[in-house]
Order: structure tokens, then C-alpha cells, then sequence
């Protein structure tokens, strides 16, 4: 095969970390960025018009995870979710408490979206605790158990599925453990997890629920966060009250109506798109393993996003596979976007047991819905080449 490449056959394997926006959803967006421009708290028709799409857009991110419209609040994206859970509800639950006495429980394996908000209010005086993980990066249940039955707990913080790995946890076990255990709220971040898994809230029984929009082929800016109970949150901002207080400010209405078309899109092609995905992805995992020696998967076998493919090739820096795919057309990525322009290495491969090594080495391929074997073959082809290369300079044995 022809390793030159051209702008056309630029190849996109990074969808953990962004996905492009569906046509179908950019068509539902642009009347909003043109005549349907009112303000959705105004009482004219103008302000009529785009406060209905809002809740029409309200009632699509609710079906998709199995919600009643009205527990949705919508917010700037995972991040701000994230933020409003952990600090909206310790705000508010730990009025007239001795902040030493109150523990915040996440996974080692978090994303820093949450990770930091715990890390701010540690800084407070919070007592922030974090459970352990296995090899596979699924989360040690008797670990959290050891926690909440010697600790007065608050919150518990746990994704659903890995943003690097893509190891999807046994939450509803968790939160079962959590409720029967504590008084604690079970907060879940499911960036990751939302339009690839099915997700009903009443089955995992969470108690809050993170969702971004731009991880499921809709605009960037924009996302939600799920309340079972909003009296049990303190809003972030304050100002006009809008999203009953919750979250003021006025709406991204465009953004608004992306999200919703694009979690409509989801919602109704969700069995076809976890079967396709995962197949392609199950060859890429083939092809990979069979082609390039002395190299593995990481995360769990079973328990793992359709769309995701890590890897670690022992003998050469994630850093130099990115380059060089670069050079050929190719996005990868070795973890988090967020966080991949700081030089420190991964704290989920580190937390699974990971050798340093192991840890530098590590590539991360995500699938999209526009993929095609066709681009598993090229990428499989360029990375053997690539590693064999890389090897060759590092005097490491790729055999």
C-alpha cells in the first residue's frame, strides 16, 4: 500500500477527543444563527420560538439517557457539569458542617474535570479520598466499601468509561454500594460513555450525571447536567436565574439545539452504530496485535467503550508515534486532549500498574461513525512502519 499521503486522505482516529459535527445537526443549528435569534426568556413570539427549541432540545438529551426533561440543566459542557456537581452539591449539603469531618470519594482515574474541582476543595479542607483500580482500570469495590463504612461520606465521583482506556465501571454497583452505605450523592461522568453505551439513570441509580455535546457529533460549547433532586445543588453563577437558577446566563440556544439534534441522532441509531464500531474496532485491535510484535492492549477486554483501541509500545515515546502518524495524515492521540500538552505522564496507565515505559509508549486510536476498514488497514500499515522505525533510533528489539 501507498504510505504518501494527500489532504484528501487525512484520517481521523481521535473521536475520544473531539467528534465532527453531523450535517443534519449544523442544518438544525444555522435558522438559529440567523433569523430565530430572540432572546428565550423574552415574552414576544421572537423569544417564543427559540424557548420552545430549547425544550425540544431539553426533551432529546433527556430520552437519551432515560430522564425526564425537567432534571436536564444545561451548561457550557462536561467541564462546567462537572464543577457544578462536585461543588454545587458540597456548597450546598455542607452548610453549618466542619468541612474536616466531610469525605469526597472519586476514582484515581478521573478525569481532571473532576480531579481538580476535588483538589480545590481539598485545598479548602475537605477530606478528598480516592478508590483504586485493577489492572483493567475497572474500580476495586471493596475499596470504596472500605471508605463509606468508616467515613461520613458526602459525595461519591466516578465516570462511567474511561476518556484514555475506555474501561467502562460497574456503576450501578457502585451507587448501590454508595446508597446502602451512606447518605452520600453518587455523581457519574459520562462524556465519554454518552451515544456509544446505552445510559438510563434509573437503572444506575445516579444521583447526577455529567453530558458534553461535542463527544457525540454536536457543537463544542455546550452540555448538560442530569439532577435528581436540584434542591440539593448551589449554583456556580449567579445572575438571571435562567435554567431555574440553576444555571444563569443567557442560553446558547444554537448550541442548544445541536446538542439535542445530535443526542436525537444518537438516540435513534444507537444499537446500529455499538455493533458497527465495535466491529471495526475489534479489526483495528486484530490487525494491530497481529502486525506490530511486542506490544498489548490496555483496559479491560470485555468491559470497554465500542469505539476504543489503547495500546502501549514498549521502546518508543507516544509523543513520537503522534509526529510521525501526523506526517502521514493520521490524528491519534495518547490521552486526554486536555491534558496532552502537559509532560507528565499518564495518571490512569500509572494507577493500572503500568511500567514507565509502558506508560511513554502508549497510543490511543478512538473510531468515529465516518471510519472505514479501509482507514484501519492504512493506519495499521503506517503504524507498523512507524514503530518499526522509532525501534530502529531507540536500539529497542521489535521482535
Amino acid at each position: 500500500m501507498n504510505l504518501t499521503t494527500s489532504q484528501h486522505d487525512l484520517i481521523y482516529f481521535d473521536n475520544a477527543a473531539t467528534t465532527p459535527v453531523l450535517p443534519e445537526v449544523v442544518q438544525e443549528m444555522i435558522p438559529y444563527l440567523g433569523d430565530h435569534y430572540g432572546n428565550p426568556s423574552s415574552q414576544h413570539s421572537f423569544g417564543f420560538n427559540t424557548s420552545r427549541a430549547m425544550e425540544k432540545a431539553r426533551r432529546h438529551v433527556a430520552c437519551l439517557i432515560g430522564s425526564s426533561p425537567n432534571k436536564i440543566t444545561f451548561t457550557s459542557g462536561g467541564t462546567e457539569s462537572n464543577n457544578l456537581a462536585i461543588k454545587g452539591s458540597v456548597t450546598r449539603l455542607s452548610i453549618n458542617s466542619d468541612c474536616k469531618n466531610i469525605v469526597l470519594i472519586s476514582s484515581i482515574i478521573e478525569h481532571d474535570s473532576v480531579l481538580q474541582p476535588l483538589n480545590s476543595l481539598k485545598a479548602q479542607g475537605y477530606n478528598v479520598k480516592v478508590v483504586e483500580v485493577n489492572r483493567e482500570g475497572i474500580v476495586k469495590l471493596e475499596s470504596l466499601l472500605e471508605i463509606l463504612r468508616k467515613d461520613e461520606v458526602m459525595l461519591v465521583s466516578i465516570m462511567l468509561a474511561n476518556n484514555e482506556v475506555g474501561t467502562i465501571q460497574p456503576i450501578r454497583e457502585l451507587a448501590k454500594i454508595t446508597h446502602e452505605n451512606s447518605n452520600a450523592l453518587f455523581h457519574c461522568d459520562v462524556v465519554q460513555a454518552l451515544g456509544k453505551i446505552p445510559i438510563d439513570v434509573k437503572h444506575l441509580d445516579v444521583d447526577l450525571l455529567s453530558l458534553s455535546s461535542h463527544k457525540i457529533y454536536g457543537p463544542k460549547g455546550v452540555g448538560a447536567i442530569y439532577t435528581r433532586d436540584r434542591t440539593q445543588l448551589s449554583p456556580l453563577i449567579d445572575g438571571g436565574g435562567q435554567e431555574n437558577s440553576l444555571r444563569s446566563g443567557t442560553e446558547n440556544i444554537y448550541g442548544i439545539v445541536g446538542f439535542g439534534e445530535a443526542c436525537r441522532i444518537a438516540s435513534a441509531g444507537l444499537t446500529t452504530y455499538c455493533r458497527n464500531i465495535k466491529d471495526l474496532r475489534d479489526y483495528l485491535i486484530e490487525q494491530v496485535l497481529s502486525t506490530i510484535p511486542r506490544c498489548f492492549v490496555n483496559g479491560s477486554v470485555d468491559q470497554r467503550l465500542p469505539n476504543n483501541a489503547h495500546f502501549s509500545f514498549p521502546g518508543v515515546k507516544g509523543e513520537d508515534i503522534i509526529v510521525k502518524l501526523n506526517e502521514y495524515g493520521i490524528a491519534a492521540s495518547t490521552g486526554a486532549a486536555c491534558s496532552s500538552n502537559k509532560a507528565k505522564p499518564s495518571h490512569v496507565l500509572k494507577a493500572m500498574g503500568l511500567s514507565l515505559p509502558e506508560i511513554e509508549g502508549s497510543l490511543r486510536l478512538t473510531l468515529g461513525h465516518q471510519n472505514t476498514k479501509s482507514e484501519v488497514e492504512r493506519v495499521v500499515l503506517v503504524l507498523e512502519e512507524t514503530i518499526k522505525e522509532l525501534r530502529r533510533h531507540s536500539g529497542f528489539p521489535d521482535n
